[in-house]
């Protein structure tokens, strides 16, 4: 217990580093630096009284360097001196946070260490602190600090005084019950305290209050602020506050302690009396397997039917579950794993009944119209199987723009083959263990998409759609498209091992059908375990015949409504094509149709609310039928019962004049037309501007291409989004034009230099849309000649193919997505390259025989056809005048290119029938 003593004028320093020492709190320190080591042996070690220091909490203190100035400070709150001096001899400074109050203390013990060979010596001092002081003047002795102090205490008049103040004696007393509510919790929990209560009787309420707050864990702050508070009132006030807070801080953690070994007493209780429940059950012979989870999943794992090396495994992961208790981290898990071994079909598949080639056939041309190749193959995948059952067929991949049905026939293939279907989509997949599973040390860890589908859909043998497999990515997290190289290798999926299962499973009875929008995005290792089936876009004739046969009467059962309440004509449907859609697919067809159909059904709904009121009721009155008897419409009259719903009253009020799409409607609800016929005819009516035919993810579309003029110095420039591929076919266009001015007369003989003094500007539009390719060759000569001639290009022709700096054009892929966007367009006219005559036998024939089809193989022959007006050149080099569309070659002398591409159209037409029909035989 700390007494009152005299203090010297003087007293050594110890710098004490973000701790503070309080009056009557006791301390042990470890010495260790060489001014701490020097100032006990000079202040402490040397003197008989084991004399007394000067304890000054500092901040991120050096203790060594020269005397430092600070200059003299006083304050109620926490005020700092700050000094720079050298550390450890060297030139660096480092700025000391010096606190201008302080603890006297008095050695109670100290001990010397054994000295180190390098002379190095370790002292331990136990300290007791006396009394505040505050510091008039720092400076050095030697290596360690000293200071001139004044005591801050009070003397024993002053403490009388204050002793007889009212407010501190309310003070004292809070302070003295929370002290003793805190001494008994402690004496409650650690069986100790009585010490603690006959200081609380003897010491003075003021020293109590340091020596309680010292005994805390509490900041650096808040230990500074006890350390200022002169004021005992003010000190009392802040010690009683952190009493308070300790206390409440105790009762929080002992309340957090007995929640859980409540829980725990709980979970024990409820195990013993299970036990207890089973023992009793047991003795009984009335044990009920049904409310017992390990017996059920047991019982459940024995009816799977695993292979015989993966029931081992399950059988060891089943005997650790038993061991466990239901309160153990790894239970849930573990039962999961094994609820996950259960229900996967290990040997369940579906009963395939006897393959109907001609049913199948009508099922396909039923759900799906046209696409008579893509059909074709299917019967021919569906006649292997029929055949042998067993074989490992090619995967197949559609691959076509968004729209076209690529899903849908997935699942009609499911149907004839008489599997169940599930779909994984792959779009935005990043993650391998997204195909692969994750290792079950994850938190968190899940099973593989592939084996959650199969769990999904309880059999080995279904047919698996993974879509959109073009728009997997990869990162840190692995590459999902390489994961997949198992997956669809035949020779591998025998034995496809999921990361969370850890047990072979055997997916080669899967049926493993792709779907995608691009196939360059696909690794060629992975496109070379399929087999790609493109499926381009419609015509306009195909896509009305699929909104009448399907479109229409799925749009009208979704919204409620049937032919008897509205009619959409042909002829409508051929406007919202055309003016409304340009569209590779036929999603956008049947959002407007949806539209359409909305808008009748607003008007249904708001006509038809006529509901009989009772069954004496003979007359049904409704404006809805005021109206059509007004018009003279017929009107089919029932007296419906009560009890019967909306739907059935929709349904007695047959009119036979229902609502008819026309023109005035299709605007009304569409909006003006977003495309017309003169597009192309408004856009080419000026020199430099040609019509070229690209291909998209989304299918093919018609790409303008616009170059001009200007004061310059002979610079090219190109705008539009453009990739490094499209430049380039930019410059070598360029560079031929220019080789070849004086030839295409743009330049005389002695001005051969096109762009001196000017400069040429290429954008294409859309600025919005990324482009790149090659086939933009022929179509950026062709700009460039018509502008420097001054030439309009044919507003009905449009041209794809790359083009060589020797002026030779090559072929270029997508024909048939080219070839339809320009029908779509109203297109009359396409230059191809004569190498892609080949490609045009998968375009139909009613689309080849609306357009006029030219063959280029030089960059010369692309020129005469562009700017030509009545004729075009063959592929034999003669100019001749086509007249009939649809005759044969062997009428003309010299055969037109379009003659030759429909004989060899009708030729494999022929050739396919005839295959088809010798499979039906056998």
């Amino acid at each position: 217990m700390a007494e009152s003593v005299d203090l010297p004028s003087r007293l050594a320093i110890l710098p004490f580093r973000n701790k503070v020492l309080l009056p009557g709190a006791i301390i042990r320190i470890r010495c260790t630096t060489p001014s701490s080591v020097k100032l006990v042996e000079q202040e402490l070690w040397q003197r008989e009284e084991k004399g007394l220091i000067g304890i000054l909490p500092v901040r991120d203190s050096a203790e060594a360097g020269p005397t430092p100035s600070p200059g003299e400070q006083s304050s109620k709150n926490q005020e700092e001196t700050s000094d720079s001096h050298k550390l450890n001899g060297k030139n660096q400074q480092e700025v000391i946070h010096w606190h201008n109050r302080g603890v006297a203390a008095r050695a109670l013990h100290l001990s010397r260490g054994v000295e180190k060979p390098s002379g190095r010596v370790t002292y331990i001092v136990v300290l007791e602190g006396l009394c505040r002081f505050s510091v008039q003047e720092l400076s050095t002795r030697g290596t360690y600090y000293t200071a001139r102090i004044i005591p801050l205490d009070m003397t024993k008049s002053d403490m009388d005084q204050v002793e007889q103040d009212p407010e501190f004696i309310m003070l004292s007393r809070q302070f003295k019950v929370m002290a003793m509510e805190l001494i008994s919790v402690l004496e409650q929990k650690q069986k100790t305290g009585g010490r603690t209560k006959v200081l609380l009787e003897t010491v003075p309420v003021h020293k109590l209050a340091d020596i309680f707050v010292a005994s805390f864990e509490i900041s650096f702050e808040e230990q500074l602020s006890m350390l200022d508070s002169i004021d005992v009132k003010v000190r009392l006030s802040k010690a009683t506050e952190l009493v308070d807070r300790h206390l409440q801080s105790i009762r929080v953690a002992e309340k957090i302690t007995q929640k859980v070994e409540g829980q725990l007493s709980k979970s024990q209780k409820e195990f013993l009396l299970r036990q207890q429940m089973r023992a009793i059950k047991e003795e009984l012979g009335d044990n009920d397997d049904e409310e017992d989870d390990v017996a059920t999943l047991e019982r459940k794992m024995k009816d799977a039917g695993m292979p015989p090396n993966i029931w081992k495994h399950a059988q060891r992961e089943l005997r650790r579950l038993k061991k466990m208790q239901p309160q153990q981290p790894g239970y849930n898990s573990s039962h999961v794993y094994l609820d996950l071994l259960a229900d996967l079909p290990w040997q369940k598949a579906s009963e395939e009944s006897e393959l109907d080639l001609k049913a199948a056939k009508e099922r396909l041309d039923s759900d799906h119209y046209g696409l008579v190749k893509i059909k074709q193959r299917i019967i021919e995948y569906l006649a292997v199987r029929r055949l042998k059952p067993d074989a490992r067929g090619p995967v197949l991949c559609f691959v076509g723009p968004p729209g076209v049905g690529k899903t849908s026939l997935a699942s009609s293939i499911a149907t004839a083959l008489g599997r169940k279907f599930v779909r994984i989509s792959l779009g935005g997949v990043k993650d391998e263990a997204d195909i692969r599973g994750h290792r079950r040390t994850y938190i968190g860890s899940m099973p593989g998409r592939l084996i959650d589908g199969l769990k999904r859909v309880g059999v080995c043998n279904p047919v698996m759609l993974l879509d959109e497999i073009d728009k997997t990515g990869s990162d840190v997290r692995g590459d999902p498209a390489s994961a997949l190289l198992e997956v669809l290798d035949p020779e591998q999926n025998k034995t496809f091992n999921d990361h969370y299962l850890n047990v072979p499973f055997d997916l080669s009875k899967v049926i493993f059908v792709a779907t995608a929008n691009r196939v360059q995005p696909i690794p060629p290792p992975l496109l070379d375990r399929m087999e790609v089936i493109e499926l381009p876009g419609y015509t306009p004739e195909e896509k009305l015949n699929i909104a009448l046969r399907h479109l229409i009467p799925r749009v009208l059962d979704q919204h409620g409504l049937n032919f008897d309440f509205l009619q959409i004509p042909e002829a409508m449907v051929k406007l919202v094509i055309q003016r409304y859609t340009r569209e590779a697919g036929v999603r956008n067809l049947e959002r407007n149709l949806a539209a359409i159909a909305r808008a009748a059904a607003v008007r249904v709904a708001e006509q038809e609310h006529a509901v009989p009121l009772s069954k004496d009721v003979q007359q049904i009155a409704s404006p809805l039928l005021e109206s059509r008897l007004a018009d003279g419409a017929d009107v089919e009259m029932e007296i419906m019962p009560m009890g019967v719903n909306n739907h059935d009253i929709s349904q007695a009020l047959r009119i036979t004049s229902p609502l008819v799409v026309d023109e005035t409607m299709l605007e009304k609800v569409l909006g003006p037309p977003r495309y017309d016929d003169r597009e192309t005819a408004d856009r080419v009516a000026t020199p430099g501007i040609s019509v070229g035919l690209v291909w998209t993810a989304f299918g093919g579309e018609v790409q303008f291409v616009e170059a001009t003029a200007m004061v310059g110095k002979g610079d090219l420039h190109l705008t539009g989004q453009l990739g490094d591929v499209i430049k380039e076919s930019a410059q070598i266009a360029m560079t031929w034009v220019r080789a070849r001015a004086t030839e295409l007369k743009l330049a005389t003989a002695e001005e051969t230099n096109l762009l001196e003094g000017r400069d040429i500007h290429i954008h294409f539009p859309a600025g919005a849309v990324p482009k790149d390719g090659p086939s933009a060759g022929v179509t950026l000569v062709t700009a460039l000649v018509s502008l420097f001639s001054q030439r309009k290009v044919r507003v009905d022709t449009a041209m794809t193919g790359e083009m060589t700096l020797r002026g030779l054009v090559l072929p270029v892929g997508g024909i048939k997505d080219k070839v339809l966007a320009a029908h779509r367009y109203g297109i009359k006219r396409v230059i191809l390259p004569e190498r892609n005559l080949k490609d045009l036998v998968e375009v139909p024939s009613a689309v080849l025989s609306s357009l006029e089809i030219l063959l280029a193989k030089r960059m010369e022959d692309v020129l005469e056809q562009a700017f030509e007006e009545d004729r075009m050149t063959t592929s034999f080099g003669k100019d001749q005048v086509c007249r009939n569309n649809y005759s044969f070659f062997f009428l003309y002398t010299k055969p037109c290119p379009r003659c030759i591409i429909l004989l060899f159209q009708q030729a494999v037409f022929i050739a396919a029938i005839l295959t088809a029909f010798f499979f039906l035989l056998l």
